[in-house]
């Protein structure tokens, strides 16, 4: 009987402070009541290191509060500001002043308008660019990213900083410690004995007992000289070049951009370098002078669990909500939360053109029955869902009308959202958006669209699995 109080004392604790903390997320708050009915001994202990809301609670020391504002100094000056919509250089977007405000507010660095940007569409496109660029460097390349494998394109990128680093160029790469801890020790010694300064991000053996293990680095940035950067979604890794003969080709969208944006980049990973390396840097070296003279507006908007917002979140459902002639999506992992569903059945119920496209084939089969519960019900509303057949649809995109573009590392799910540290950049030149717009064309035809009479008819099993995954879809 004393087991049988103390279990029973145990559950209903966790009850209780489940719904003490995720109130304001009814969402989450069942997720983890399912946990705790499933495991009552183990959900309380789970919920602690996986579930609060650590950097929502903690509060920046005061030297990186110094250091941040050291480093907005460095730009004084140096950065052409869009004051208001009619500088955006964008006609479609002049009357919408209070959008591109509530966007800037999402951003420390507000939107820029002296900027040069390519869009890349694949992996070898993009690994090419990003390798020419790091030739030509001369004072300094700063890495970031999520997954950075040992393997036939890693050790190309391991070469050219191990060259560079020898010719004294500083070279620094920050990975996060679960996306990439299975690089291995000999790759990362080498970078290390030839003088490149490598760094993890809460490298797995250290977080595992730590409130902070759940939230991940997935940013992907590339700084050069602060001149050229690079931001989107692709990682270092053989299957971004379509070599993992299970996804075949992997279709992806990154940035090289030119010009104050890459202000942003810098700002962002130098933040990220001093959470993770316990190192504050703010040479005026890193922020030189440019020469780009193109007027291309841009935003660089970075969030993260530590920030006062979730500006993932709140900037995809500022842009939907802004909508008035097309939404369009593609995202490998689909799982909104009930604002986001909300703002696209209100698009579409308006004669919005909701198209979103996500991937025929699966890296995570979890994640992926997740983000099919979420579609019969959109599909109900009028919104189009297409599965894309050529490989794996990795890029994270969304174009709003001709208003605006974004690209970046955040999906369209709740871990992006609420959990990981994501960049997306916002492009507002109507060139840039049209080339988005034509390349979500192209991805249609190599595109299924997913009849909603067929999809409904899937069996009871199937929809069961598809219901439990949606239960744990805030946690995934």
């Amino acid at each position: 009987m004393k087991i049988f109080a103390l279990i029973l004392c145990l559950f209903i604790l966790q009850i209780a402070v489940i719904l003490l903390f995720e109130f304001r997320r009814p969402q989450r708050a069942l997720a983890w009541l399912f946990i705790a009915f499933c495991c009552p001994p183990l959900g309380l202990l789970f919920y602690y290191f996986f579930g609060r809301d650590y950097w929502q609670s903690r509060k920046l020391d005061k030297r990186c509060i110094s250091l941040f504002r050291e480093i907005r100094a460095h730009l004084t000056g140096k950065i052409k500001l869009v004051a208001d919509a009619a500088d955006s250089g964008n006609p479609h977007f002049a009357d919408h002043n209070e959008l591109l405000h509530l966007l800037s507010r999402l951003s420390e660095i507000p939107a820029t308008g002296r900027n040069k940007c390519q869009v890349l569409l694949d992996g070898r496109e993009a690994f090419e660019s990003m390798l020419a660029a790091m030739e030509a460097a001369r004072d300094n390349i700063h890495m970031e990213f999520y997954i950075f494998r040992d393997d036939e394109i890693g050790e190309r990128f391991q070469d050219v900083m191990i060259r560079k680093s020898r010719q004294g160029v500083k070279v620094r790469l920050l990975c996060d410690g679960l996306g990439s801890h299975k690089l291995g020790r000999r790759f990362i010694h080498t970078l290390r004995n030839a003088g490149v300064e490598v760094h993890f991000f809460l490298p797995p053996m250290i977080s595992l007992l730590d409130r902070r293990f759940n939230f991940r680095n997935h940013r992907k940035i590339i700084v050069v000289d602060g001149r050229v950067g690079f931001t989107g979604g692709l990682n270092i890794g053989d299957d971004y070049l379509g070599k993992d003969p299970k996804l075949g080709y992997w279709r992806d969208t990154h940035l090289r951009l030119e010009g104050d944006a890459v202000y942003s980049l810098q700002y962002v990973f130098l933040k990220d370098w001093r959470l993770a390396a316990g190192e504050g840097m703010n040479h005026p070296r890193f922020f030189p002078k440019h020469e780009c003279t193109e007027e291309e507006a841009v935003l660089v908007v970075a969030s993260g669990p530590d920030g006062a917002l979730d500006a993932s979140q709140e900037l995809f459902f500022a842009a939907m909500v802004a909508a008035k002639q097309r939404v369009w999506i593609t995202s490998p992992y689909f799982i909104p939360d009930p604002a986001i569903c909300r703002a696209l059945k209100n698009a579409v119920l308006s004669g919005v053109d909701v198209r979103i496209i996500i991937p025929a084939v699966p890296d995570n089969r979890l994640v992926y029955n997740a983000s099919l519960s979420y579609v019969e019900n959109l599909q109900d509303a009028g919104v189009k869902f297409y599965r894309y057949q050529k490989g794996f649809m990795h890029a994270k995109v969304m174009i709003i009308d001709d208003l605006l573009g974004t690209v970046g590392s955040a999906n369209l799910d709740m871990r992006s959202f609420y959990s990981n540290f994501e960049l997306t950049a916002v492009l507002l030149r109507p060139g840039v958006i049209a080339g988005l717009a034509a390349s979500f064309e192209q991805d249609l035809q190599h595109s299924e669209f997913i009849e909603p009479v067929v999809f409904r008819r899937r069996g009871a099993y199937v929809k069961l699995i598809e219901s439990l995954c949606q239960l744990l879809s805030p946690l995934l």
